[in-house]
């Protein structure tokens, strides 16, 4: 049964790297265009746990844990903005089976670990899903600036406050679900990242340019079943 999702997003970092918009249209689905700010389009390595997930239906504290890391672009379709994935890894084998199932995510099996030293987050992500290019992730991150003010039309709001995501199913058929949750309480953030392997596993040079990079403590989420468009 396909249902919404209760999902608790924690410690989460944006890293954000400008690209061409030409260089990513190349590999989107046709339905979708590339979403731009200020003329670059962006992609975005995410990693963060996830912490009770489990249908909306279920009571709270039943659900189970999920760290989680992505590579993720800023996409419209008829004029709704939303988040496309390229990949997403997780630790955990049932949750990323469902994803694959119901919900025509690109999941991948990974072994991943989140720790916590101090105000840092370790964060360290390897993928063991059979077939599958190698994708190896390790950083440490976490808050170097107070709470931002995030204005409307600000940058911090293009790569943050998206409230769908599109996929495309194996039938080549474009899918989406609704995101629901408060505004992200954003801060700047300086990690270190000593491995990211993500962006030559989905076929991207790494890029050049210089990175944006902030953290949030989290947000609690509901997703809608996924439809297709």
């Amino acid at each position: 049964m396909v249902t919404a999702l209760h999902m608790g997003w924690r410690h989460v970092l944006f890293a954000n790297w400008p690209i061409d918009p030409e260089i990513l249209d190349a590999h989107l689905p046709s339905a979708l265009s590339v979403d731009t700010y200020d003329g670059d389009a962006w992609l975005s390595v995410v990693p963060f746990t996830n912490v009770d997930v489990r249908p909306t239906w279920i009571p709270e504290g039943w659900g189970f844990p999920l760290p989680e890391l992505n590579l993720r672009t800023y996409v419209t379709h008829d004029g709704h903005a939303g988040v496309y994935f390229f990949s997403l890894d997780a630790q955990g084998i049932f949750g990323v089976g469902g994803a694959r199932l119901f919900h025509h995510l690109p999941y991948y099996y990974a072994r991943c670990s989140l720790t916590e030293d101090d105000g840092d987050v370790r964060f360290e992500s390897r993928r063991l899903h059979p077939g599958a290019r190698p994708v190896h992730f390790e950083g440490t991150y976490g808050p170097s600036s107070p709470k931002l003010d995030v204005q409307a039309g600000s940058l911090e709001e293009f790569l943050t406050e998206r409230y769908r995501y599109y996929t495309e199913a194996q039938d080549g058929s474009l899918r989406y679900a609704a995101i629901d949750h408060e505004p992200w309480s954003l801060y700047e953030a300086d990690p270190t990242i000593e491995s990211n392997t993500l962006f030559k596993a989905n076929g991207f040079a790494h890029p050049e340019t210089k990175p944006v990079h902030y953290y949030s403590p989290g947000v609690t989420t509901i997703a809608s079943p996924n439809r297709r468009v």
